[in-house]
């Protein structure tokens, strides 16, 4: 069987490469206002509202974690503060690739082209991608396509400023619902889903699962 060999390999960024750790920046904030069973559900609130607040049209992210860190704190009896809302989102550039990313991302960006599509803004994503040990052909953010994902307008931003069709890439994500499902709406027929363990598998979209980023370069045969 032959090895599907991308023009590009397209990336989901935070989560997929870097470790998204707003788990981890809710903890530290409210963790010891709550017991561990109300702290995964404040958590698991936080995790909707924000792509709650993306659905809707393109505004910052600052806007974006503050308005749904405050709605889950409404939601959770949790009194809010501007200022949480402000270190969450400064938090962001400074998180890191997991640890299986740097290897991986090194070995494919010999032989194919890697570009990244993130729900970032631009003062913000270079941070991360220097992080990730790997040169990138180019980099998209949700404020350049003026959509966040999963909007197709986001993918369709990345596909037109390559000059490519959905055929031509591979897109690999860990997550169903920011990329994956659109991805397959799009005809993106090429996918990999790296199961970080923070949504299940839902063969439906058709992919390729890895368990890290070590896993991707024998996907196209590397």
């Amino acid at each position: 069987m032959t090895t599907f060999r991308p023009k590009y390999i397209t990336f989901d960024c935070h989560g997929t490469l870097i470790n998204f750790q707003m788990a981890e920046a809710a903890r530290d904030l409210y963790g010891d206002r709550m017991s561990e069973q109300k702290m995964l559900q404040f958590i698991a609130d936080f995790s909707a509202y924000r792509l709650d607040e993306v659905m809707a049209d393109w505004k910052p992210y600052a806007d974006v974690v503050h308005n749904a860190l405050a709605r889950t704190c409404k939601r959770n009896g949790i009194e809010f503060k501007d200022e949480d809302a402000q270190m969450v989102y400064e938090r962001v550039p400074t998180w890191g690739p997991h640890p299986d990313v740097p290897a991986g991302l090194a070995k494919v960006a010999k032989e194919i082209p890697l570009v990244i599509l993130s729900n970032a803004m631009n003062s913000q994503i270079m941070s991360n991608v220097e992080k990730l040990g790997a040169p990138f052909h180019a980099f998209y953010t949700a404020e350049q396509a003026g959509a966040y994902k999963p909007h197709f307008r986001a993918f369709e931003y990345m596909l037109d400023m390559l000059g490519c069709g959905p055929e031509d890439i591979l897109h690999c994500s860990s997550s169903f619902r920011y990329d994956l499902m659109s991805a397959h709406d799009l005809g993106i027929k090429n996918k990999v889903w790296v199961n970080r363990g923070h949504e299940p598998a839902n063969p439906y979209y058709g992919y390729t699962e890895i368990a890290g980023i070590s896993g991707l370069p024998g996907v196209v045969g590397l």
